[in-house]
């Protein structure tokens, strides 16, 4: 990371400044909307009246270090990029370190505590309103995609998923400067900031697509993983890709995969590998001048005369008149 920026990031602030003092736990007035628990079993919950200021969708601050952050949950969705170092977090009992350049997604439902973090652990935090992603969800397309279902449904929706994401992207330049490039413009504020920020969260969120193999998910469900383990697999084989295949290489049998599929996604294996097939049918047949015969071939289909009649059932045309209405 930018030296100047990260020495920006990296300065006492006047919350860590107390801690330093003596002070032994965090000023819950910066963060909750009553200064004091009414019970010691009650779940906290970070307003995002606190941490986002003047009807803003999308705030950072440098994450507050020296001090245990006891369990809460938000009104918000939460991402942390680690700058520097490293922090631990335990999110629905699941313990998690984040080490430099790794992002952490939590959506509102995540129930996340944070381990003491030491002065050369620079992490910042983004508190971000569901409103905010319309413009990058909208930049990720509308062509059936189960990966991007996935990463949707882990931002909205609870127990779907998972309420965490953890990309392991520290070595992904594109990724490292796009977060570079969005921490720079809202910590001075630039003009546009907010269009221009969604769209780099929509480029960030393109981008984390290509590199599902470095996200975990919560481990608290064998089911889940299983699931996104094969959406990897359709995403990345569409062309070759194989019910049976896949059981066998992961251990299980189609009738328990098959239920995973239809409960977590709505739709049948069959399903999913026909719509990766023709979304990467009809990029080619609108990019390319490659024939549609090749084309039938490349995404997976021997049977030319099979591919023409699939086509013209799902998109009520040939792929040659297609082509030539969509050029």
């Amino acid at each position: 990371m930018n030296i100047e920026l990260l020495s920006e990031l990296s300065r006492i602030t006047e919350e860590e400044q107390a801690i330093l003092n003596g002070e032994k736990t965090i000023n819950r007035s910066f963060y909750f909307s009553s200064d004091k628990k009414n019970s010691p079993d009650e779940n906290d919950e970070i307003d995002s009246n606190r941490v986002l200021q003047d009807g803003k969708l999308i705030d950072i601050r440098p994450h507050v270090r020296f001090v245990h952050f006891p369990e809460h949950t938000h009104n918000y969705v939460e991402f942390i990029y680690m700058c520097q170092g490293q922090t631990t977090h335990i999110i629905d009992g699941q313990k998690i370190i984040l080490r430099q350049g790794d992002l952490l997604f939590m959506n509102q439902h995540a129930k996340q505590e944070i381990e003491a973090a030491g002065r050369y652990d620079i992490a910042v935090n983004f508190m971000i309103l569901p409103e905010f992603f319309d413009v990058a969800f909208q930049m990720m397309g509308s062509d059936p995609n189960p990966l991007r279902d996935f990463i949707i449904g882990c931002l909205t929706k609870e127990g779907s998923f998972s309420n965490y994401l953890h990309f392991h992207v520290a070595d992904i330049l594109p990724i490292q400067n796009l977060m570079e490039n969005m921490i720079w413009n809202m910590l001075h504020n630039e003009n546009g900031q907010q269009l221009l920020n969604q769209t780099t969260m929509g480029l960030l969120f393109q981008n984390l697509t290509n590199y599902t193999d470095l996200l975990n998910v919560s481990d608290k469900s064998y089911d889940q993983e299983l699931v996104f383990s094969l959406l990897r697999y359709i995403e990345q084989e569409y062309r070759i890709a194989s019910l049976s295949e896949f059981c066998k290489a992961n251990s299980t049998d189609n009738y328990t995969i098959s239920r995973l599929i239809k409960k977590n996604t709505g739709h049948t294996f069959k399903e999913l590998l026909q719509n990766k097939r023709m979304t990467e049918a009809t990029h080619l047949l609108k990019t390319t001048n490659i024939p549609i015969v090749d084309i039938a071939e490349m995404v997976g289909y021997d049977n030319t005369s099979f591919f023409h009649r699939l086509f013209r059932r799902l998109y009520g045309c040939s792929p040659r008149d297609y082509r030539v209405n969509e050029v």
